[in-house]
């Protein structure tokens, strides 16, 4: 058994565009760490066993290291489909119905998605690793989860298990309304450079959080107040996003049960500060996890389930 300060497991994060993987002691300490632009399209070229021994072997890995992998490597595209689990679930049964892959040398396991079934249906794959991390560190935990990104999902847990949740679509429709739609002559090439602190950002959200606000009915006034008051790129790109985030605030805020004040908010850097803007606005305290700390966490926490016990892994 290794001891800390000495290679575990090694934990990956595959994306759709991007590869990101920690060489970790028992501890979950990072012992090395690697980032690439492997996501699945360049590695279904390259082959998944590939690239992943290829930076296993950058960091020094044993070759019977085991490795656990989340994200869209485990889609119906990626390199082996781990099937989604029906909610309500813990981190037991997440952890039970991960895909183990076949004809390797070293064991690696693929943490699944989870799915919500019946009238609203949902899937999420890749955030119930973060939520994992969650759990590992907040056992027992209930409450909301907010997580940003191009599907912003909010997760509402009860006694460490994922109840329900939900899924906005608002980084991905910022993208299109900003490369587009009739608003691309409007905002220009420096969309996604917008800080919280910009008095368009607030505009937008205090529009989104009124009563009678309507999106669709909104998003044309940027458009003509380029055209007639000569509002500047950056301000309409400001604009439409806390119009878009307030939209997502507006509504979280409106479907959470009275009794809960504060959201966890797994978000970093820009992300981070634009939420908890729009959430505080909401009416929400926020309590920030580091998004990149999450998924750590989480990895650590599968291998601490799959392969290591709970005490040799508690710090």
């Amino acid at each position: 058994m290794s001891k800390d300060g000495e290679p575990a497991f090694a934990g990956a994060d595959w994306g759709t565009s991007r590869f990101r993987l920690w060489l970790m002691d028992r501890a979950g300490n990072v012992l090395a760490e690697r980032r690439s632009d492997d996501g699945l399209d360049a590695s279904r070229t390259n082959g998944f066993s590939q690239v992943l021994e290829g930076h296993l072997a950058a960091v020094g890995a044993p070759a019977d290291l085991p490795v656990v992998v989340c994200g869209m490597a485990g889609s119906r595209q990626g390199w082996m489909e781990a099937s989604y689990v029906d909610i309500p679930a813990d981190p037991a049964a997440i952890l039970a119905a991960s895909a183990r892959i076949i004809d390797t040398r070293r064991d690696i396991r693929i943490v699944p998605g989870l799915a919500q079934q019946g009238a609203r249906p949902n899937v999420m794959r890749g955030e119930e690793t973060q939520l994992l991390g969650l759990v590992h560190g907040k056992p027992g935990f209930s409450g909301l989860v907010a997580m940003p990104g191009t599907h912003s999902k909010w997760v509402y847990l009860e006694g460490g298990k994922v109840s329900r949740f939900a899924t906005y679509l608002t980084g991905e429709l910022y993208a299109l309304l900003c490369n587009q739609s009739i608003l691309r002559h409007s905002i220009g090439q420096d969309a996604d450079g917008i800080d919280a602190d910009h008095p368009g950002f607030s505009a937008g959200l205090a529009l989104a959080l009124a009563p009678d606000f309507s999106l669709l009915g909104t998003l044309f006034e940027i458009r003509a107040a380029m055209l007639l008051d000569g509002q500047s790129e950056d301000a309409a790109a400001a604009r439409l996003s806390g119009m878009v985030i307030g939209t997502e605030a507006a509504d979280a805020r409106a479907k959470a049960p009275a009794e809960i004040k504060t959201v966890q908010l797994v978000a970093s850097g820009r992300m981070e500060r634009l939420y908890r803007k729009a959430l505080g606005a909401a009416g929400f305290d926020c309590e920030t996890i580091d998004a990149d700390d999450a998924v750590r966490k989480g990895l650590h926490a599968a291998a601490a389930g799959l392969w290591f016990s709970r005490k040799e892994t508690t710090a």
